[in-house]
């Protein structure tokens, strides 16, 4: 059983959407690689996750070949993650499979970064973020570009995390 005190501990779920692909035209869609911006964008991420201090101790990533260089690229730029996970229950998943992912990580976890896809991710942070009024709030629901990158505090357990349970810290869109 889980120590109560977990209950009051901070954590911080960041939201990843992957960085620009190439077109899906001659390629299976699992097998599309980053295109050159998206490469020098994912960069960018990872450079903004340095300057925020942000150090996942796990990063959830779906197996497509986009989103595994989009962390390629940000690990690259100086984030150092505990472990990494590639979960094909990430690729094309709705909101609740995408809860059902972070319902999984381990207790001991505080900062976890999720690299995933459109819509799910923008729909997650969406219906996650308590404060529907905010400047940033408005313009993550508007648009969710690839690199966008939403930035969310806690203080459930993961297991526990529902809709309106986080607060949106930030959400930029780190271009190179």
């Amino acid at each position: 059983m889980a120590d109560p005190s977990d209950l009051l501990i901070d954590r911080t779920l960041v939201l990843l959407r992957h960085a620009k692909a190439v077109p899906p035209e001659t390629m299976p869609d699992l097998e599309r690689p980053l295109a050159d911006r998206g490469r020098a964008d994912a960069g960018a991420a990872g450079r903004y996750l340095v300057a925020q201090g942000i150090e996942p101790d796990l990063v959830l990533c779906s197996p497509s070949k986009r989103t595994r260089e989009t962390w390629k690229y940000v690990a690259d730029a100086g984030v150092s993650a505990g472990d990494v996970w590639y979960d094909k229950r990430i690729y094309n998943a709705d909101t609740d499979g995408l809860l059902d992912v972070v319902h999984d990580v381990p207790t001991e976890a505080r900062t976890v970064v999720m690299v995933g896809h459109a819509p799910g991710i923008p729909w997650l942070a969406d219906e996650l973020a308590l404060d529907g009024t905010s400047p940033e709030r408005l313009e993550l629901t508007q648009k969710y570009p690839t690199t966008g990158l939403a930035v969310l505090h806690l203080t459930c357990r993961w297991a526990d995390l529902s809709a309106n349970e986080a607060d949106l810290v930030s959400y930029v869109v780190p271009r190179s």
